[in-house]
């Protein structure tokens, strides 16, 4: 069999899972070359909450930062993930964009994206896997992973045969909650590797406390590629830990052989980092614990985060538990949607909206009537007709891909965002982010308010 690779998640999922992705690049580059020498099958640097982060709270620009890292990594791999149709934001985006932005990603310096719908509907990886394909990046599908009456092995079996045949170049198990227990795990697995011959990856997360024997079961069932933290960024709901895990690997035939004296340097490098954000409580301790609850309720640590903070906020954490409770009946009544970005999210103020309003569907967020509309995708079961009259009323619900609907987008962007688009970034950048990417972008160029938006745009390309 071949060896046994890793992914490390530190410098994306770890620090987005454990610190609100707050990173700053200049703490993230004097420590690159070392992890290049580790032996990493890939590095995980990009996508999720990053750009967001970015420009909302760090005052940097992104594409900036691909740039500098990819300068500074010379042997590894680097991989981004991406929501599909939804790109790194929060609704569909037209396929010009799709196209546009994974054609930048890759220039500026990504090899791989992992892409995935958070309702696992294949269409709205179309555009994602074709871009991919055509700029020759490489394009690992992933399962959204989740349990329900629908979410059977051979549910899941049968998705992946799909994506081969939409062309992806392998596969990723996103167990995004860390409710794949491990015999699943190594069962899943070994079909998996029965019907494709596709390198199959395995993500998952610490918080309910079984990731290390995930790891364990799915490495024996055969897979090829597991995602790990570094150790000041593991744990919690992060990765486990890289270290940990590669000693343990390294006695075994399917040895990662990653340096271990390496290793050591970058957690030292990083760890009075960490303790600097927990002193600052951006690193909040409550993240690092276990926590059960996630199998009963399948619900991710993040998402258990955001329900206390929002409880807090009503004065109502008292309430907690039963909201708790109503999660995976709100998930019934929706289709059983995989809880993942942006799907999590909104179930999650929809249960919070049942039990604080004290009756159900009494209040209903505008995500969510978009949702049952179909406009972020197919559900991946039936919506019952009283639950979609609840939502929506008498409204006809489409059942056509979403981004089919959306017009090509990019140069009326563009134009909507005038003298400040300095290049196709900027524009993609104000696409994901129209909110908060005008005030970064006078800042990034040190605009002055009153200057003249109908003048001349220079372009100027960043990625030659």
């Amino acid at each position: 069999m071949k060896k046994l690779r890793i992914t490390e998640t530190a410098l994306r999922d770890g620090h987005q899972s454990l610190i609100a992705t707050r990173l700053k690049t200049e703490e993230i580059l004097p420590i690159l070359k070392t992890i290049d020498e580790v032996g990493y099958y890939s590095l995980e640097v990009w996508g999720g909450a990053t750009f967001d982060a970015c420009i909302r709270f760090l005052n940097e620009d992104p594409w900036e930062r691909l740039r500098l890292i990819r300068k500074n990594v010379k042997n590894t791999k680097l991989q981004m993930l991406l929501r599909g149709q939804n790109l790194l934001g929060y609704r569909n985006y037209a396929d010009d964009i799709v196209d546009k932005f994974i054609k930048l990603s890759i220039e500026n310096g990504i090899d791989i994206i992992r892409v995935f719908d958070a309702l696992n509907d294949v269409r709205n990886l179309e555009a994602s896997i074709k871009a991919i394909k055509k700029y020759n990046g490489h394009c690992q599908c992933a399962i959204s992973y989740t349990t329900s009456e629908v979410h059977t092995t051979e549910y899941y079996l049968n998705l992946i045969k799909t994506m081969e045949n939409m062309g992806t170049d392998s596969i990723c198990i996103k167990d995004m909650a860390g409710v794949l227990m491990p015999y699943e795990a190594y069962d899943l697995i070994k079909k998996i590797k029965s019907i494709t011959n596709l390198d199959v990856q395995l993500h998952t997360h610490c918080t309910s406390g079984i990731a290390d024997m995930i790891y364990m079961k799915a490495v024996e069932a055969g897979v090829d590629i597991i995602d790990t933290a570094i150790s000041p960024f593991s744990g919690g709901t992060s990765q486990p830990p890289t270290e940990s895990l590669a000693l343990t690997f390294a006695g075994m035939d399917r040895n990662p052989c990653l340096n271990t004296q390496k290793l050591l340097e970058v957690a030292e490098y990083l760890k009075p980092i960490r303790d600097k954000y927990m002193k600052e409580n951006i690193l909040n301790p409550k993240v690092l614990l276990t926590e059960p609850q996630t199998l009963k309720y399948k619900v991710p640590g993040g998402m258990l985060s955001n329900l206390l903070s929002q409880l807090n906020s009503q004065n109502a954490l008292d309430k907690y538990e039963y909201v708790l409770r109503e999660v995976p009946k709100v998930r019934a009544d929706l289709g059983y949607p995989p809880l993942v970005t942006p799907m999590s999210q909104m179930v999650g103020t929809q249960a919070l909206f049942n039990v604080i309003s004290g009756e159900r569907y009494k209040l209903i967020p505008k995500e969510i009537k978009d949702y049952v509309r179909g406009n972020y995708g197919k559900s991946p079961t039936k919506i019952s007709e009283d639950i979609k009259e609840k939502i929506i009323g008498d409204e006809e619900a489409i059942d056509i891909r979403p981004a089919d609907l959306i017009e090509p987008e990019f140069e009326k962007i563009k134009k909507e965002l005038g003298y400040l688009a300095k290049c196709d970034e900027d524009v993609l950048t104000y696409a994901l982010f129209p909110q908060v990417a005008p005030k970064f972008l006078k800042e990034k160029y040190k605009e002055c308010e009153n200057k003249n938006e109908t003048e001349e745009v220079i372009y100027i390309n960043l990625t030659m």
